[in-house]
């Protein structure tokens, strides 16, 4: 008999971002069409389908590490552009990242003077800071990736940052739930190769006992 198409490995449901759910054979004679089937080709067919799996799975790794590490720059960001609105608008908020250098400053701010100006350090090199201080501004520059930086007004980019943010989170999440499905498809695609090579195991095996009677019966 002809072994099952390998289409068929592969059912038709998808998981939302289109990537398709491996079929789980439950009876393996019936599935490769009775006992006298060829495993050869359904055996490298599900070696394809691991492949597949396999590579998808790494490109999605390397994407949600890459968004791990975009993510932490992207809010450490947002809450600087947030804090130099708050400065504007006479708001005694310092970044998360950055209490403890403002903290003296803040404190030492009166509520009727106009707030002091900000110093902070910025890199030159790698290992080589410089100081610096921020005047009052209502702009601020953000690097879009691929060497290319757009002057924005504050708000504006506090609601680009936000927007990027939120996509950048968004993306994540459907990335792990990725890797979660396609990881359990991994493993169905793997326990049904070792069901079918066991099964063909087991045959060659009773075939070679029903031999092995055959000729002792006759002798």
């Amino acid at each position: 008999m002809s072994a099952p198409e390998p289409s068929k490995i592969i059912q038709e449901e998808k998981n939302p971002r289109g990537i398709p759910k491996a079929l789980f054979i439950n009876d393996v004679e019936e599935y490769l069409g009775g006992p006298a089937a060829e495993v050869e080709k359904v055996l490298s067919a599900f070696q394809d389908a691991l492949a597949k799996y396999r590579y998808m799975d790494s490109n999605l790794t390397q994407r949600r590490r890459g968004l791990e590490d975009k993510i932490p720059d992207i809010k450490k960001t947002l809450r600087m552009v947030e804090y130099l609105q708050g400065r504007r608008e006479g708001k005694k908020t310092a970044p998360a990242d950055d209490e403890d250098d403002l903290e003296d400053d803040l404190e030492d701010e009166d509520d009727d003077e106009p707030p002091k100006p900000l110093t902070t350090t910025f890199e030159l090199a790698d290992t080589l800071f410089a100081e610096a201080e921020i005047e009052e501004t209502d702009t601020v520059y953000l690097w879009l990736g691929a060497n290319v930086m757009l002057s924005y007004k504050i708000p504006v980019a506090i609601e680009l940052l936000q927007s990027k943010l939120d996509a950048a989170q968004t993306s994540l999440n459907n990335t792990v739930e990725d890797l979660e499905f396609l990881r359990e498809q991994l493993t169905v695609m793997e326990v049904n190769t070792a069901r079918v090579y066991n099964w063909d195991v087991k045959r060659r095996r009773d075939r070679k006992d029903n031999e092995s009677a055959v000729e002792v019966n006759v002798e």
